[in-house]
């Protein structure tokens, strides 16, 4: 294991300059925000009320709401997970294509998180509205923690996905590339020679005159007009 010997070395390893990247920082917080989500409606979710010692749901009773936020927190840490360690390779891998199919897969699952964070907030800020606070014991801090780590994931999600997009941008098709390459040294080789250039000029032959022309010379020599002939009268 290489130890760096500075703190100039340290900045300039391949670890922190990984944690510098904006994708890996957005990665990082989506993971800290579903993680919060699924937590605090797993452990103090469902309470019982003053009433009655059954466990219920703590967004307005209802464990359909309790239970979209704690597997939608899950899936989404998961795949933040999925997504680092896939990062950490993506410099290594050679081929464009890989590199473009994981950009797109990663600008889809953005968006779709994107959306079901958006309905997850409406959802659970609704239930929480029409529900008692005043009848239960605990639970209200973590539904109004669960509510607002939601909002923000929509909006980390939604800078995912631009980040996404922004790298998908960035990426210039290699086939179209290299044809434009191609066409540059065709043209490059096809040009005509400059001034400056030194042109090949044919031998001469002994009586000093050129190969070239008069090789040339009676396919390029002006036609002479036909003469007209005056016939004798009888």
């Amino acid at each position: 294991m290489h130890i760096p010997e500075s703190l100039q070395d340290l900045a300039d390893s391949e670890a922190v300059q990984f944690l510098k990247r904006p994708k890996t920082i957005t990665r990082i917080f989506a993971g800290v925000f579903s993680l919060v989500v699924f937590s605090s409606l797993l452990t103090d979710g469902h309470q019982n009320n003053t009433e009655s010692s059954r466990l219920r749901c703590v967004l307005n009773s209802n464990s359909t709401a309790c239970g979209f936020a704690v597997g939608a927190g899950l899936l989404a840490f998961l795949t933040c997970l999925a997504f680092l360690a896939l990062d950490t390779h993506e410099s290594r891998v050679g081929s464009s294509r890989f590199k473009t199919a994981f950009q797109l897969l990663d600008f889809i699952l953005a968006v779709l998180w994107t959306g079901i964070w958006f309905v997850g907030f409406c959802f659970l800020a609704n239930q929480w509205q029409h529900s008692p606070p005043e009848g239960l014991l605990l639970g209200s801090s973590s539904a109004k923690a669960a509510i607002t780590f939601t909002f923000f994931s929509v909006l980390v999600w939604a800078f995912q996905a631009y980040l996404a997009l922004r790298g998908l941008r960035n990426d210039a098709p290699v086939p179209y590339k290299r044809s434009l390459d191609e066409g540059g040294v065709a043209l490059t080789t096809l040009s005509p020679p400059s001034a400056a250039s030194p042109v090949n000029t044919p031998p001469a032959g002994p009586n000093g005159q050129n190969y070239t022309s008069s090789a040339l010379s009676p396919y390029l020599a002006t036609p002479k007009a036909p003469r007209l002939a005056m016939m004798p009268d009888n």
